[in-house]
């Protein structure tokens, strides 16, 4: 089992800390020192010994992967948002009379205006209008920015794309329509994410009460749980609790993360 906890805990090192990781440096250490104090406190909390907790990885571990998983969401949403004012400029200067490439161009531009250099459309959209300039095909390049997003809407929107190039189609009505589905999306995950928020709020609340409730017990009563810390009985109740809250906390988690 410890073998098992361990390699999982390696996978998500790996996740943060490896090159596909999207936490900065300083984004690191502190993601590092917080997932120390989680496995600190839990060692304490459930067994009272500093010798428990290299036992704790697992948990400081999957902190550590929350963590990054929680910037990547914020960073698909924000990309989300960006690429729906992107492709409705393209329309716009596709309606202009422009040239499907120099459409490209001059969305570059704008979401420089919009956004500023550092901006992950405009960063994007470098690079596609870089490989244009090197004559590789806007199909192409629309289809390494889906694959680099890894977001559904931007992989669906580079096959149309690709499909209404090739077959000479109305790419303007496309590109029009295709975004407004793309905003109606992203309206109906907002109401939704509203719409759990409390749930996510009290889940959040439920998760700290057992932690106050002992506490409050062990401070007014001392002494009173000293049999679960220094028994072997009382230690592999605390490890069952450890994994029944555990268990609780992750599927409390998975319930309330709602994909639209």
């Amino acid at each position: 089992m410890w073998q098992n906890c361990r390699r999982l805990a390696f996978r998500w090192y790996r996740k943060v800390y490896g090159t596909e990781s999207s936490l900065t440096k300083g984004e690191k250490v502190s993601a590092a020192l917080q997932a120390a104090g989680v496995m600190i406190f839990l060692g304490l909390f459930f067994y009272k010994s500093l010798k428990a907790v290299p036992f704790m990885l697992p948990a400081g571990a999957f902190y550590l992967a929350m963590l990054a998983k929680k910037k990547e969401e914020r960073k698909k949403e924000r990309l989300r948002n960006e690429f729906k004012d992107a492709i409705l400029s393209i329309a716009a200067n596709l309606r202009a009379g422009y040239a499907v490439e120099n459409a490209f161009r001059e969305t570059l531009q704008e979401m420089k205006i919009l956004y500023g250099k550092d901006a992950l459309i405009y960063q994007e959209f470098y690079k596609i209008v870089q490989g244009l300039a090197n004559g590789i095909s806007v199909e192409a390049l629309m289809g390494q920015f889906a694959q680099r997003s890894g977001m559904e809407e931007i992989r669906e929107f580079a096959d149309v794309f690709y499909i209404a190039k090739k077959s000479s189609g109305n790419l303007t009505e496309i590109i029009y329509e295709t975004a407004g589905m793309l905003g109606e999306k992203i309206e109906v995950e907002k109401e939704v994410q509203v719409l759990i928020s409390a749930k996510r709020l009290e889940q959040n609340i439920m998760s700290v009460v057992p932690f106050a409730i002992i506490c409050y017990v062990s401070i007014a009563s001392g002494g009173y749980f000293d049999p679960l810390y220094t028994t072997s009985a009382g230690r592999a109740v605390m490890t069952a609790c450890l994994v029944i809250y555990a268990s609780a906390y992750m599927l409390g988690r998975k319930i309330t993360q709602i994909q639209v």
